[in-house]
């Protein structure tokens, strides 16, 4: 990829990616893509898949090794430094009703993935991406769990565009909801069943505070709890993934056969947890560093996005978008309970 030979087209890849990237923080500032919260990861997706969809037969295809170079290694990094906008000590400000009930979710939430899947017939990394962004923490997760898998960038950007729609939808439907009275929860466990149950942390945030300050402060800790849990589950999915042959080809599945995927920035991301958590450095150094971080998943997602055609969205039907609907449905019916018959056992 960086040889000596094709260095330099790599590197015009990867600065087509960083301009289109810049786009997105720039749009996602516009003042109609704030009122949805909708974050530069998104903006830069929908970028990538307008350029994907109209110029990028014109793309030298020396460039493409860059584009992947931004899906994969830039990508891993920026799941470890994710890990900064986390500490230890936040899961434990809560207390154990957020943890319980986050972990029943994330576990939940996969297994009626995986089983609504094998119903529908679904593929099976199709499966598993759109229910880990359904169960964890949306695009993040999707993302964290494509290398782990190895699955193809259009699936990738197939279970992204599930979270979006019904993280965007719940965004809106629960505090319109709570104010209506429909939801009869105390303000902390609206903001536990709001951020145990949301897509994305953005949807968290733009959720929680359209109710109230203290509902919008326990949503976010819940919400990041449910990211702390990507970590273990990217190593058990590492653990547990068996690799699947090509999709048009039987070779691959053969020469992979007895490997076991260990994502090694699992290991990174908790690291930095745990350093985050001792308080070390400055607010402003990691307030730096998580805006960095946000640049390089802007980076993956566009990435993905200009590997991404309307062709494959076709290919994969509607199936992985029923199969979001059903976790939808899940999420809020079986959030809404947990949150209102499980906390008050914890003394909220």
């Amino acid at each position: 990829m960086f040889s000596k030979h094709n260095r330099h087209h790599t590197i015009h890849g990867i600065l087509l990616i960083v301009l289109f990237s810049f786009s997105a923080f720039y749009l996602a500032e516009l003042d109609f893509i704030k009122s949805l919260s909708l974050s530069p990861l998104i903006v830069g997706i929908v970028i990538g898949m307008i350029y994907a969809n109209s110029l990028r037969h014109h793309l030298p295809p020396t460039w493409v090794p860059g584009i992947q170079f931004c899906t994969k290694s830039v990508l891993r990094w920026a799941i470890i430094l994710y890990g900064f906008r986390l500490t230890f000590q936040s899961v434990m400000d809560i207390g154990l009703a957020a943890i319980v009930i986050d972990a029943i979710i994330v576990i939940g939430t996969m297994v009626i993935g995986l089983l609504a899947g094998k119903l529908l017939k679904m593929d099976r990394d199709m499966t598993i991406l759109t229910s880990a962004g359904s169960a964890i923490c949306g695009a993040a997760a999707v993302l964290g769990t494509e290398p782990v898998l190895k699955s193809k960038p259009y699936k990738t950007a197939i279970a992204v565009a599930t979270v979006v729609i019904f993280g965007t939808i719940a965004m809106f439907i629960y505090p319109v909801l709570y104010k209506m009275g429909i939801l009869d929860l105390s303000p902390t466990e609206m903001g536990i069943y709001t951020g145990s149950t949301m897509h994305e942390v953005a949807h968290a945030v733009g959720a929680g505070n359209s109710m109230s300050q203290e509902i919008a402060s326990v949503s976010i800790i819940v919400k990041m709890i449910r990211v702390i849990m990507l970590a273990p589950f990217l190593l058990i999915l590492g653990l547990m993934a068996k690799p699947m042959p090509d999709e048009n080809t039987n070779t691959e599945g053969v020469q992979a056969k007895g490997k076991i995927t260990i994502p090694w920035f699992a290991f990174g991301f908790l690291l930095v947890i745990g350093f985050n958590s001792l308080d070390l450095l400055p607010a402003s150094l990691v307030g730096a560093l998580n805006y960095l971080d946000t640049f390089m998943l802007t980076m993956a997602m566009t990435a993905l996005g200009v590997e991404t055609s309307f062709d494959k969205f076709k290919k994969a039907g509607p199936k992985p978008f029923l199969l979001a609907f059903i976790l939808f449905v899940w999420l809020m019916g079986g959030g809404y309970l947990l949150a209102k018959h499980l906390t008050p056992l914890f003394g909220h």
